[in-house]
């Protein structure tokens, strides 16, 4: 059993063609019809949640916030995990462009917004909530564990939220293990907060650039990057159009959205959620959440040095209900069942041993990951990185050496696809 039997990691050349043939036909009213039930639905809850929840504002617009974030990651495929396997495979840039693109834009989003919050960065003051975290092995090690989780359940955690929208079989035991991996996180949290992260140095690149030097050169690693890989790449070949052009529901509904337009909207979401919010990131709530299920159980220990001192996906111990992040996480995976529903993407299959097993071996890895580096490729790197943070170059260079030597290895093994 391989990672191509989940259903939803396909890769973009297979999506492409699904996305071409889809072009083919008009929605069906079905289809259609439960798709509008659902969005109709979420309009109310948003509603709802506007009228009636505490703060109201914050929470009602955590769910838009997270509506549009789901959708836009099923229409695009934004998948960290996969992007990068399509460019392993294939050389195919198309995927790692978007994420290159979603960076440009937070870069230069996030700097208007820290010239109106903190005119002068060279103090020892940093952006409010911003994710910039500390830097050394810990984080490094983090990264790694991160991509071997990646490559074993085949997503990253943000991936496996829209994919329980498109029916994976893998996810739904990826998202089970994470919790065990978060446990297992706070369980080490001390001996390697004592021995390595505390004397770790937080490093945000316009203390020692200044504003405009950190965007300048920021901008100038996307776009070399950018160049290496239209130099390099090897683009897979569009799918013949077969529908109108002009016909915006198939543009929107059916065909498979442009890495680059993916990108764009990925980019925009997350400059409106730090504007109104707070940095985009989708493992808070996962995080705090495991945290007070050990707690019921007496496994963590009675102090979690420095750990909620830190920027980054905050896992303290909620009481509330309903809380902004939790319902970010509900928008991402209802909108993106309504829009895998829309566009004939929605393929339920039953699980069978090996994707149980993936999923909580990669979940758990993807857990622990995400504790030790204080957020996922959505709040660490994405987030971080866009906030001129060290700490999201270093997180997603440790990601892509995971996930490279550990596909690898599991090809070698004839364990993984």
């Amino acid at each position: 059993m391989s990672i191509s039997d989940d259903g939803g990691a396909l890769d973009y050349e297979q999506a492409r063609r699904q996305s071409g043939a889809a072009e083919a036909s008009t929605l069906p009213p079905l289809r259609l019809f439960i798709a509008a039930a659902v969005l109709i639905g979420l309009a109310a809850a948003i509603h709802f949640v506007g009228r009636h929840a505490e703060p109201a504002t914050q929470l009602q617009l955590s769910l838009i916030l997270g509506v549009a974030f789901g959708f836009v990651l099923q229409r695009s495929r934004f998948c960290f995990f996969c992007i990068w396997k399509d460019w392993l495979d294939r050389r195919d840039p198309q995927g790692l462009l978007g994420i290159v693109a979603a960076l440009a834009v937070g870069l230069v989003g996030y700097t208007l917004i820290y010239g109106a919050w903190l005119p002068d960065p060279s103090g020892t003051r940093l952006p409010p909530t911003a994710h910039i975290g500390p830097v050394g092995p810990a984080l490094l090690l983090a990264g790694l564990a991160f991509g071997a989780g990646m490559a074993i359940s085949g997503s990253c955690i943000s991936a496996h939220l829209y994919r329980l929208g498109e029916g994976s079989p893998t996810s739904p035991f990826a998202l089970i293990g994470a919790v065990g991996g978060f446990i297992l996180g706070f369980l080490s949290w001390n001996p390697l907060y004592l021995g390595a992260i505390s004397e770790s140095p937080v490093l945000w690149l316009p203390r020692q650039l200044g504003y405009g030097g950190a965007l300048i050169a920021g901008l100038a690693v996307l776009a070399g990057l950018a160049y290496w890989l239209l130099r390099t790449g090897r683009p897979a070949p569009a799918p013949a159009a077969q529908h109108a052009a002009n016909d915006p529901l198939a543009a929107i509904f059916l065909r498979r959205w442009p890495a680059w337009l993916g990108g764009l909207f990925v980019g925009l979401i997350g400059i409106a959620a730090y504007l109104r919010l707070s940095p985009l990131g989708v493992t808070a709530e996962i995080g705090s959440r495991s945290r007070q299920l050990a707690a019921h159980f007496e496994l963590l220990p009675s102090r979690l040095e420095g750990l909620d001192s830190f920027r980054g996906c905050a896992t303290a111990i909620r009481d509330a209900l309903l809380t902004p992040n939790g319902l970010f996480i509900a928008g991402i995976v209802a909108s993106a069942f309504a829009a895998a529903l829309a566009a004939g993407e929605f393929k339920p299959k039953r699980p069978d041993g090996g994707h149980v097993l993936r999923g909580l071996i990669g979940g758990a890895l993807l857990g622990w990951g995400t504790v030790i580096g204080l957020g996922c490729t959505v709040g660490t790197l994405l987030s971080g990185i866009s906030a001129g943070a060290v700490s999201g170059w270093v997180f997603g260079i440790g990601l892509l050496v995971g996930t490279t030597l550990t596909l690898k290895l599991g090809r070698r093994l004839r364990l993984l696809a």
